[in-house]
């Protein structure tokens, strides 16, 4: 419990100390959000908000974590590791991405493919590494099964898991990017979901496989603990991110901070053996992405057979259809944090529900 709430404290303090010098770091080197001109007209008076901010709690979650283990001279573990190589090895491609929007001044970085191809090594070097480094139980940081509320089924064998793991990598990462288009929108609903895999790490712990009093129903997660501590560093990093980023935004997370946290989501649900759990928890994320699918899916079917397409939604995201029917910025991301809350809320019951011995 000490290592959650040092890698906490410390990644909070850096996110809310740190990100007001970054502002002032982008200000004077003049890199600001370039807007889509395509998009609401609302957000064209964001043009210029210090971007890249996700910057900052990437650096305060390593240093959180960093620091909970070495106050308390307890080794990091390889599932901690992997989870954090994948965020910042996502956070990186964000980053660059980023940087060429603000070099070049306009709304389009990376190329789709260049940024797959970052996206892809990133999460290969991730999954062979979560089906590596067997503890003395011999349980590696991942299993190549699929999984719920734990394993079940037979196992997809090494390279379909690697596979299955990059388009999870892919989607969430990707969902994340997509949900970020207001002002705290996808800071809010990542951390109520950090929250539940700080409250899942810990419960795994108090009920794993590997304690000398085998409890019902254990779970045969390899490092719980310093999951839940990742998942606490970058919860902490967040938050201090968000005191800035709320409406209205002194400074815009970027891919940088999106494709990041995307990351560290995934690779949590991963380690965690809580892979399609995740779509109920990050349920908000889920259904953003899922409107965007529904938009360019029924507009292309619709041109193909008429020749004039038809939109479902006056703009996907889901939440940019909102301005456009009159509502408020802020109204929408606080509903919408209330219906992440619900999902998670959902989630957490769920895993809880699983776990309680029969009968």
């Amino acid at each position: 419990m000490k290592n959650i709430i040092l890698a906490a404290a410390v990644a909070l303090f850096i996110g809310m100390v740190g990100t007001p010098v970054w502002i002032r770091i982008v200000r004077r080197l003049g890199y600001g959000q370039m807007i889509r001109e395509e998009g609401p007209s609302a957000h064209h008076g964001k043009r210029g908000t210090p971007t890249m901010g996700g910057a900052v709690f990437i650096v305060g979650s390593l240093a959180g974590y960093a620091a909970a283990h070495i106050f308390t001279q307890t080794p990091p573990t390889v599932s901690g590791a992997l989870v954090l190589l994948l965020m910042t090895g996502l956070g990186l491609v964000g980053f660059v991405d980023d940087y060429i929007k603000v070099f070049k001044q306009r709304s389009l970085g990376l190329r789709s493919g260049a940024k797959m191809i970052g996206i892809i090594l990133v999460g290969v070097v991730f999954a062979i590494g979560a089906l590596n480094f067997p503890n003395g139980y011999d349980v590696t940081p991942a299993s190549d099964r699929l999984s719920f509320l734990r394993d079940f089924g037979p196992s997809i064998g090494p390279y379909l898991f690697v596979l299955w793991a990059l388009l999870l990598i892919a989607a969430v990462s990707n969902g994340v990017n997509l949900t970020d288009g207001l002002d705290g929108l996808a800071a809010g609903p990542a951390a109520m979901v950090l929250a539940a895999y700080v409250i899942i790490g810990n419960w795994q712990l108090r009920n794993s496989c590997f304690n000398d009093g085998l409890a019902p129903n254990c779970y045969s997660v390899r490092d719980p603990l310093d999951l839940a501590v990742v998942a606490a560093a970058v919860l902490g990093g967040v938050f201090g991110f968000l005191w800035w980023n709320a409406p209205p935004a002194k400074v815009f997370m970027g891919d940088t901070g999106s494709l990041a946290l995307g990351g560290v989501l995934v690779g949590l649900a991963i380690l965690t053996r809580t892979q399609f759990l995740l779509a109920i928890l990050a349920g908000l994320i889920v259904m953003i992405t899922l409107s965007v699918m529904i938009q360019v899916s029924v507009f292309r079917v619709t041109f193909k057979l008429k020749g004039t397409g038809k939109r479902v939604f006056k703009m996907a995201p889901l939440q940019h259809h909102f301005e456009l029917s009159g509502w408020a910025e802020t109204t929408i991301v606080v509903r919408f944090w209330l219906m992440s809350a619900l999902f998670v809320a959902v989630g957490v019951g769920l895993f809880y529900l699983e776990w309680m011995p029969k009968g």
